[in-house]
């Protein structure tokens, strides 16, 4: 996540074709954040940004395939690998109840339900059947899985993450 309101959403991985198509990777796992007519921003690795439009979007393999509009040719998508892809905050959905925004989570605290501190969210990432939060506390890492038996609380307002981690977690 980009401070402020900004979310990255993705990350364009190349071309696709001669006619400006491109290859996306979807933060988010889904289409819903690309749907036509959603003005995306592109921030170049030199901090650049550039605003375009969806015209027309597929799922492509583990990718999404995204045409633009005002990008028609294969040379000008070509430029553009390797930019994020930035939404503001206000424009995403409010997630269900019980599930959480990966970026929402990277940094709260962690504690087993005695109390204890076990460290601070530092990243996550997904197995298929649910997503991981990668909890350090100095050297030491833990990875705890998201289900419901063992994630408890979530207080986004207090920055806590209640959990109650099985014997042979720790």
């Amino acid at each position: 996540m980009i401070k402020d309101d900004t979310l990255l959403i993705g990350k364009i991985v190349g071309v696709h074709g001669m006619k400006g198509c491109l290859k996306v990777y979807s933060f988010d796992g889904s289409m819903d954040l690309f749907g036509p007519g959603r003005q995306i921003r592109f921030k170049r690795g030199s901090g650049e940004m550039k605003t375009y439009t969806v015209k027309e979007v597929e799922p492509y393999k583990k990718f999404l395939r995204i045409v633009f509009e005002d990008l028609s040719d294969r040379t000008a998508a070509e430029s553009l690998v390797g930019c994020e892809l930035l939404i503001n905050r206000s424009e995403m959905p409010e997630p269900e109840a019980g599930r959480w925004y990966w970026c929402d989570l990277i940094g709260l605290a962690v504690y087993q339900v005695d109390g204890a501190y076990l460290g601070h969210v530092e990243n996550l990432f997904e197995t298929g059947s649910n997503d991981v939060l990668v909890v350090k506390q100095g050297d030491t890492e833990i990875l705890i899985p998201v289900i419901a038996s063992i994630v408890c609380d979530v207080d986004l307002e207090e920055k806590k993450i209640k959990v109650d981690l099985p014997d042979g977690l720790l």
